[in-house]
């Protein structure tokens, strides 16, 4: 393109625009527009692999690593799930135009709040051309435009879908500039979009920490974000071993490359002799490096647990995004809060325990979007959680936290009824 500039500004005042017809839009209206969506992605099936496929052929001749490649693919089941989340945000309460809150006040007047959408929101991502999906389900359900930038590698395959929305918001009566992608790879684009505080509300970039680092230098709009996924299970003195097990295999082993998968292995020294050993069996039989510290090291040798690598501080602050786990044994439930505060990135963090007391404490101490309890990190997801879909996850404390739905893209004004009262 010629001209970047020109071009986004364009696009940023489409915009702004279509926002205005979205924040309006009845809510039968939106879900109509959802269930045509998910029909028409449904019948473009083989179109949408077709494209996908000569990406995907592209990345592996470029020597791309397994993660990118999982992330890149369109499969029937990453198609399934595009299609499920349609329907399941269709299904959701409307947030938009729902009032709460209400006070009467000595002056006579009724003070409330009324939930409203964003605005627009831009969106800045990578491999992950479901994401093209995941954000207008959202955006459309909470009366948002956005603007999409994927990642050249998956250009067509995000062009492709962006077609089929744009054809079911017209089929609906809803203005198509409601969801844009950005026709160019140019990284141009990417520096206007985020510093366009005329015609974008807020950023959510969904990439990798280099992506989101630089967005953080140099962005004026404000962002949702999360920079790492470093993701703990405390396995504590009074845990249930079979379920800990359970836990811990799925919660390192289900998917490699999710943000939310675990990176750091806790383990209380009571427990460790009799749970350990069998839970290192069970990684090593799938590949998993074990990356252990001295005391771990100590008494796996005893039973015989062979190749192990001594943990270094950096293991402790690493994400992984493959087969490797930090093991550490710990002394007590204090040193394990204390453990996932310093080295976590306040993703998701789990303990496996059947005492109320630790759970609770464990639940208010650990800081994090997401704590659980005797489940695995693995949920920390928006369709898990039963959002639909999820915009991205955000470790941030403002404005929203853990997986970004529908309320994420939201704000809340104060809405004031009277009866011709003024102030004295």
């Amino acid at each position: 393109m010629s001209n970047i500039q020109d071009y986004m500004l364009r696009v940023g005042a489409q915009a702004r625009a279509a926002s205005r017809d979205m924040a309006r839009a009845a809510t039968s209206v939106k879900n109509a527009t959802l269930h045509h969506l998910a029909d028409l992605i449904e019948q473009a099936t083989p179109t949408l692999k077709q494209a996908n496929a000569q990406e995907v052929a592209n990345a592996v001749t470029k020597g791309m690593d397994a993660t990118f490649i999982d992330r890149l693919t369109l499969s029937d089941k990453a198609i399934a799930t595009m299609i499920a989340g349609l329907r399941q945000v269709a299904e959701l309460s409307d947030p938009i135009g729902q009032m709460s809150d209400f006070k009467p006040l000595p002056s006579g007047i009724n003070v409330g709040q009324m939930r409203v959408p964003l605005g627009v929101i831009g969106i800045i991502y990578e491999s992950r051309p479901n994401v093209t999906i995941d954000a207008a389900a959202l955006c459309i359900k909470s009366g948002n435009a956005t603007i999409l930038r994927g990642g050249s590698e998956a250009l067509h395959s995000n062009q492709a879908l962006a077609e089929l929305v744009q054809q079911a918001l017209n089929h609906a009566g809803l203005p198509a500039n409601a969801v844009q992608v950005i026709n160019t790879t140019d990284r141009a684009a990417v520096a206007e979009l985020i510093t366009m505080t005329r015609f974008v509300d807020v950023i959510i970039p969904r990439g990798g920490k280099s992506l989101i680092e630089r967005l953080l230098k140099d962005a004026r709009v404000p962002m949702i974000k999360h920079l790492d996924g470093i993701c703990h299970t405390y396995v504590d003195a009074f845990a249930d071993l079979g379920k800990a097990i359970k836990v811990c295999d799925n919660a390192k082993t289900q998917r490699y490359a999710p943000c939310n998968t675990m990176e750091t292995l806790l383990v209380h020294a009571q427990i460790a002799a009799e749970f350990l050993p069998a839970m290192c069996v069970v990684y090593q039989s799938k590949g998993v490096e074990l990356r252990v510290d001295a005391q771990s090291r100590a008494l796996l040798e005893q039973t015989g647990i062979p190749n192990l690598v001594d943990a270094t501080e950096n293991d402790w602050s690493t994400e992984y995004l493959a087969p490797i786990l930090s093991i550490k044994i710990v002394a007590s439930l204090d040193e394990a809060i204390e453990h996932i505060n310093h080295y976590g990135s306040a993703h998701t963090d789990a303990i496996i325990t059947e005492h109320y007391s630790h759970a609770q404490r464990f639940l208010r101490e650990v800081d994090s979007s997401s704590v659980m309890v005797n489940a695995s990190t693995r949920f920390a997801d928006g369709f898990e959680y039963g959002l639909g879909a999820e915009i991205g996850i955000s470790n941030d404390k403002l404005h929203a936290r853990g997986p970004v739905g529908l309320n994420g893209l939201t704000s809340l004004k104060y809405v004031v009824f009277g009866d011709g009262n003024i102030r004295v």
